[in-house]
Order: structure tokens, then sequence, then C-alpha cells
């Protein structure tokens, strides 16, 4: 297991990860990783969101098939899927927009880096079908589907990904092309 000596080592170093082994997430793992969504911000503290855990091998294979056939998704011995209660999010941020999305995202990057923290690797999977998700996990209607991620240990170390610079990404005191 990796250590790490603050938080810009997790984030560095953490990976899409789309190739696990079998070995089982231990269950202290899997509630430290929990607890980091639990304790997300979220958008006046509502806390929009809901977790689906997924540790059946035939319902790990339906999610991997519902998200463009995504077939490593089934490798990993857990799938989370983020849900959202979006009548239930704050519905004006910015002004014109609900925070349900954003909430849950947040929550979810959470997950994540705890995750890369206990060893574990995660890949954000946004491909995929929501009402074949919401029947598969017997989601409500007025509930949306968010992300989904596997959960396991990585079969291999997966490539860093280049990232823009700062210069290309950051202005100061006004936007700038």
């Amino acid at each position: 297991m990796k250590y790490f000596n603050n938080l810009m080592d997790i984030i560095e170093t953490r990976r899409s990860t789309r190739s696990y082994n079998q070995q089982p997430v231990e269950e202290d793992k899997l509630q430290y990783v929990l607890e980091a969504f639990r304790k997300a911000p979220s958008a006046k503290n509502i806390q929009p969101w809901k977790l689906v855990v997924v540790k059946d091998e035939k319902k790990r294979n339906d999610l991997a098939m519902a998200s463009n056939n995504q077939s490593f998704m089934a490798e990993a011995p857990v799938i989370i899927v983020a849900c959202a209660k979006e009548e239930e999010a704050y519905d004006a941020m910015g002004g014109y927009m609900s925070s349900f999305a954003i909430d849950t995202a947040i929550a979810l990057d959470h997950l994540m880096l705890a995750a890369a923290e206990q060893g574990l690797g995660t890949c954000w999977i946004g491909a995929f079908k929501e009402k074949l998700v919401k029947d598969l996990m017997s989601v409500p209607d007025h509930v949306r589907v968010v992300a989904l991620t596997p959960l396991g240990y990585p079969a291999s170390e997966g490539r860093a990904r280049s990232r823009k610079p700062l210069s290309e990404i950051v202005c100061y005191d006004k936007y700038v092309e």
C-alpha cells in the first residue's frame, strides 16, 4: 500500500482504474470511503444524495453493460451508483440551476480520493444509460443517477493523464480567454 504525506500526493497519484484484481474490499475500507462521501459539502448542507453499493456479481455485470458495455467495471468487487434527489436539492444555485449534480459529484470525488488513499482504484463513469441503471437498481423516477464508479484493488497501475497548465485555466480579477 502506498503511503501519502498530504492530500496533493493523493490527487497527483490517483488514476482512473480500468483493471481490477479479485481481492475483496475490506468492510472497514468500504465504510471509510462511504464516510468520506457522507462528509462532503453540499449547497445549504441539504445532502440530496443516496448511494447504491453493488456487490452482487450479476448486478455488477448488468451495470457494466448499462454503462456502454464497459466490461472492466464488473471486474471490481464493488460498484457505487451515486444518485441524487433532485427535488430536495437547492434549486437556485447561481440563480438559475439546481445543485443536485454538483453536490453529488463533489461527494463522489471525496469518495474517490479516500479510495485512492486506501490503495483502492476507482474510475468516474459518466457514460451510462440512466433509465437502464435506474431499472436495474430500482431507483425511483424522481431520483437521478449522476455517476458510477467501480471500487476495488487495481490489477495494474493506471497511466497518468496530462493536465493543462495553470496559465491556460486560471485568470485573475476578470475572465480572460
